[in-house]
């Protein structure tokens, strides 16, 4: 299967790329009509995500499907990396080779990203040209997998406000790696070749202090921000749109075998340093707050908090991933609990089936 071309894409590019570049100004002190404080793509009154200005947004729930490799309407997001890097090497004439090397000379998104993911990974029995091979392999045999690249891409750029391009969220979030190496870790998993999974599995966990088991199934659209300290389990499953924070843990509770993991919906947004643990689902929408110990189910759009976690107030967002607004301080569920009572059944511990097709 061959790469997108650069000219591929039936909207010309110059005047949005120049919008681009315009919009990176912004971010680095220029004028703002957004409050600092104001997610800058959304609007707490109408709820409305604002649309990038530079190609359709991906992770935001968008009818508009992404281009996925070989597809006649090309790949804005690619084209957007490689200007950001080509504006990137001329302010840091230093790190030109590093750019050039990493994104420039390669010709899609998939062999950017399997020749950084490699070098990431490599040491001296594990090289970086078989783990090119092999990331490269997978990912354009695999068009779920390229979607969701993309789609990851997208939620690390648009819902974590240190991110200020996407080659930047290309290159640098350990996160967004290990994320993408248990794509491969997965597919591989899934065609019998459960040794080189285990493998992958064992080096991300080495370099990146993300521990995912390649059995468990993940949707896209995932941001894990920061990344440090994340463990998944073998039968575990996240939904789409899921936002994760550091330390986060997707447990089992002894040593019972089958499914033993949680399952988190669509959308939901789970807090720093938590703990959910056993076979239990986390329902679309939910918002768990940081440093909660979760041991039952949670209802859709519910929030909750606490050791032992309970539900403390319902979120108004479809998808509270998205805003990333996580702050679990009284006054604030005071007034979100509040404004919601009698538009929620109480919270009953049970929450519908979350969808495990998830690759």
């Amino acid at each position: 299967m061959a790469c997108l071309s650069d000219n591929t894409w039936v909207a010309p590019l110059s005047n949005q790329l120049a919008d681009c570049a315009s919009l990176r100004d912004k971010e680095h002190g220029g004028d703002s009509d957004v409050d600092g404080d104001t997610p800058s793509f959304i609007s707490a009154a109408s709820q409305q995500f604002r649309l990038e200005r530079v190609f359709p947004v991906y992770a935001m729930g968008s009818s508009k499907p992404p281009a996925v490799v070989g597809s006649d309407l090309g790949d804005p997001i690619w084209d957007a990396v490689r200007q950001e890097a080509k504006l990137d090497a001329e302010m840091e004439p230093i790190l030109s080779s590093f750019l050039y090397a990493s994104i420039l000379s390669h010709d899609c998104l998939e062999q950017a990203l399997s020749f950084v993911l490699s070098n990431r990974l490599q040491n001296p029995t594990l090289l970086a040209t078989q783990l090119m091979d092999i990331f490269f392999d997978v990912m354009m045999h695999d068009r779920t997998i390229q979607r969701a690249i993309r789609l990851d891409l997208q939620a690390f750029k648009e819902r974590d406000p240190s991110c200020l391009s996407y080659s930047s969220a290309l290159l640098y979030p350990k996160g967004y790696h290990s994320l993408q190496v248990h794509r491969v870790a997965h597919a591989l998993w899934s065609r019998g070749r459960t040794v080189l999974a285990l493998a992958l599995q064992s080096r991300v966990s080495e370099v990146f202090a993300v521990d995912i088991h390649p059995a468990a199934k993940i949707g896209d659209g995932i941001l894990l921000d920061h990344g440090t300290g994340v463990v998944i389990g073998e039968t575990a499953v996240v939904g789409n749109r899921v936002s994760l924070m550091h330390g986060v843990t997707l447990g089992g509770t002894g040593k019972e075998v089958g499914n033993r993991h949680p399952k988190v919906g669509d959308g939901a947004l789970i807090g720093a340093s938590t703990t959910i643990l056993g076979n239990i689902k986390i329902g679309n929408g939910a918002m768990v707050a940081a440093g909660s110990l979760v041991l039952k189910d949670v209802a859709p759009h519910s929030m909750i908090a606490g050791i032992p976690a309970k539900v403390i107030g319902y979120v108004e967002e479809q998808d509270p991933s998205l805003t990333m607004k996580h702050d679990a301080t009284k006054d604030f569920f005071e007034h979100v609990a509040g404004s919601n009572y009698g538009r929620y059944p109480r919270a009953t511990g049970q929450c519908p089936e979350t969808k495990d097709n998830r690759h």
